[in-house]
């Protein structure tokens, strides 16, 4: 299978904040922001897995601070590692004041997706050979954050178990 860089799979997206996108103080949507970073998030899990995609989970955000009206929003995605039919992409968001230039780190985000046909089966994906430091460093983590999700995963599914058992056991009764 093929073997694809970080670098073929960045994608960057601007976006001007409108009075639409904002609260009633002027900041974006917290909702609104989640959305543009699954765009850009999508963009570079399209471009290494030449596939539909779909978000499977949104696994961290940080909001680090406000964006305002007439700020300038930048995005840049890029995929941090391919498992089997899923990938991990990295969203990091700034903003840039128009006016002076200044540019601020305002979120970062993981997102996981996973790799489809057109009957929602699931695609194997091509690996990712990290290049730098810092892409070998996110391609490490990677694999920590899908390790805590799928233990995650299991625990939500044995509680789910616990609940319907007791559930059922109260029906009986």
């Amino acid at each position: 299978m093929e073997i694809k860089s970080v670098s073929s799979t960045q994608s960057e997206m601007t976006e001007i904040i409108l009075p639409n996108d904002t609260n009633t103080l002027g900041n974006l949507l917290g909702g609104r922001l989640m959305h543009f970073i699954d765009l850009t998030g999508a963009m570079a899990a399209y471009r290494h897995a030449r596939s539909h995609i779909v978000t499977a989970a949104m696994d961290h955000i940080d909001f680090i601070r406000p964006v305002h009206i007439g700020d300038l929003l930048i995005l840049k995605s890029s995929v941090n590692r391919a498992f089997s039919t899923s990938l991990e992409v990295g969203v990091k968001v700034w903003v840039e004041h128009p006016q002076n230039g200044t540019l601020l780190h305002v979120a970062s985000a993981y997102l996981v997706f996973v790799s489809i046909d057109k009957d929602g089966n699931p695609l194997k994906v091509p690996k990712v050979a990290p290049q730098t430091p810092d892409e070998e460093r996110r391609y490490a983590d990677a694999q920590l954050r899908r390790e805590h999700r799928e233990a995650e995963h299991k625990r939500r599914k044995s509680e789910r178990r616990a609940t319907a058992a007791l559930e059922s056991e109260e029906a009986v009764q």
